[in-house]
């Protein structure tokens, strides 16, 4: 049988179990939710529309999308990438292999930073990414908004999503602070810091396609969170303020590596899960 009659009369609601059956078979976590995205993803359709027109057969080549994205998706390949979309702090951002998938873990990250803003803040993001710790920042806020990360390709993907938001911010190519210039009222980064014994250990996802260079840290995962601590005082104004994500078992060290560092106000906050998640700490005078 032709693939093309393979794919042919069928309604929504025959794809939808097809899929959740293929990805449950595959070891997917979660197949009957990423079976759905996928078929609203290629069938443009919503969830009150699926429900409308269930037993309506999907076109054919809406079928032929939804099976290329299912096969890629039975093999670990991270839903985000295959729709290029990730919510984050109450809005939706375009993602691609050369960027880090938001994770809500790191909106805790956000709204540390947020409870320090004040109006007119500059504001430096290191290791920017998607842009979306600085671009929820800029949306919500009256800020001066400054992204670097060493990669050319993450950069395109934080102005995609700059111009997606309506938002005003810049960027900068620089590996940390090597390009960098002036001073800054606060600095944030969601750096690499998951030590490199640990990355065959993560799952598929992670491990095979998120960018290899926005996870590692080094041995102990604290090498580019080390650095920044070290360098970031000679460009945080008086008072400014260093918000860092970090590792779930970092925060003890960390906190030392800030006090040496001659950082008041020290602290490590908690995700939902009572995890070590965000380093802070404040220049001195």
């Amino acid at each position: 049988m032709a693939d093309h009659e393979q794919n042919s009369g069928h309604s929504l609601k025959y794809w939808l179990e097809y899929g959740e059956k293929l990805l449950a078979e595959s070891g997917i976590r979660e197949p009957e939710l990423d079976a759905r995205i996928l078929l609203e993803y290629a069938a443009n359709i919503n969830r009150s529309y699926y429900y409308l027109h269930m037993h309506d057969f999907m076109e054919v080549s809406d079928v032929e999308l939804y099976r290329y994205l299912l096969m890629r998706r039975a093999e670990r390949e991270p839903l985000q990438y295959l729709t290029e979309e990730a919510p984050f702090y109450g809005e939706v951002f375009y993602v691609n292999p050369h960027v880090l998938i938001p994770r809500q873990d790191t909106e805790v990250l956000v709204e540390e930073a947020e409870k320090r803003i004040r109006t007119g803040m500059v504001i430096l993001d290191l290791c920017t990414g998607s842009g979306c710790v600085l671009l929820s920042l800029a949306r919500r806020n009256s800020i001066t908004a400054i992204g670097s990360d060493v990669s050319t390709a993450a950069l395109a993907v934080a102005e995609q999503n700059r111009k997606r938001l309506g938002v005003r911010a810049s960027w900068i190519e620089s590996n940390l602070f090597e390009r960098i210039g002036g001073t800054f009222d606060m600095i944030i980064s969601n750096p690499p810091y998951i030590a490199a014994s640990e990355i065959p250990k993560l799952e598929p996802e992670v491990r095979d396609h998120e960018p290899y260079a926005a996870l590692e840290g080094g041995f102990d995962g604290l090498r580019i969170v080390r650095t920044i601590i070290e360098e970031a005082g000679a460009y945080l104004r008086p008072s400014g303020w260093l918000l860092l994500e970090i590792g779930y078992d970092q925060g003890e060290k960390v906190r030392e590596l800030l006090t040496e560092n001659e950082y008041d106000n020290v602290s490590i906050v908690p995700d939902l899960e009572g995890r070590d998640r965000v380093a802070i700490g404040k220049r001195r005078i």
